[in-house]
Formats: C-alpha cells, structure tokens, sequence
C-alpha cells in the first residue's frame, strides 16, 4: 500500500534518459520489481513500475511509475510499426 503524492513527475534514468509524467508513490518498490504493476484500492492497474530512488538499499523511498496510458499509447504505436 502507499500514497501516490504527484501525477506528473519527472526523473532521469541511470542511464541519463529523461522520463516525464510518471506517478509518484511511496508505495514499497522492492530491487527487481520493475516492470510489474502499480495498482489503485480497486485493483486496477494505473501504472507499470519503474524506478525507485532510496537513500539505502531496499524498497524505502519514493517510488515512479510510467502511467498506463502512457503504456498503452507506446504499445500501440509498436503495433503499428512505429519505431520508439
């Protein structure tokens, strides 16, 4: 469970790409858990898990996630032929 404090976030990756509109959430994101859901009270998926910035190891800090229709938007434009 956690809070989602901000709908419109920015970040940059470990590798230095730039990220926008992501969710931020102090819900627990374990090493390893990205690229699995982040889901609202109703069980609905809001977003796909990204990153986590923690000042040690471990799920304790502020969490990001890309929004789902950002997700979905991405995947279409690929089924499309669309390169990203």
């Amino acid at each position: 469970q956690g809070i989602v404090s901000n709908l419109k976030q920015s970040g940059t990756t470990s590798n230095g790409n730039s990220l926008s509109g992501l969710i931020q959430t102090d819900a627990a994101i374990n090493p390893g858990n990205s690229g699995g859901p982040l889901v609202n009270a109703q069980g609905e998926v809001i977003g796909i898990n990204a990153s986590i910035e923690s000042p040690v190891d471990g799920n304790v800090g502020v969490g990001f996630a890309i929004p789902i229709n950002q997700v979905q938007q991405q995947l279409s434009a690929l089924q499309g032929g669309s390169n990203l």
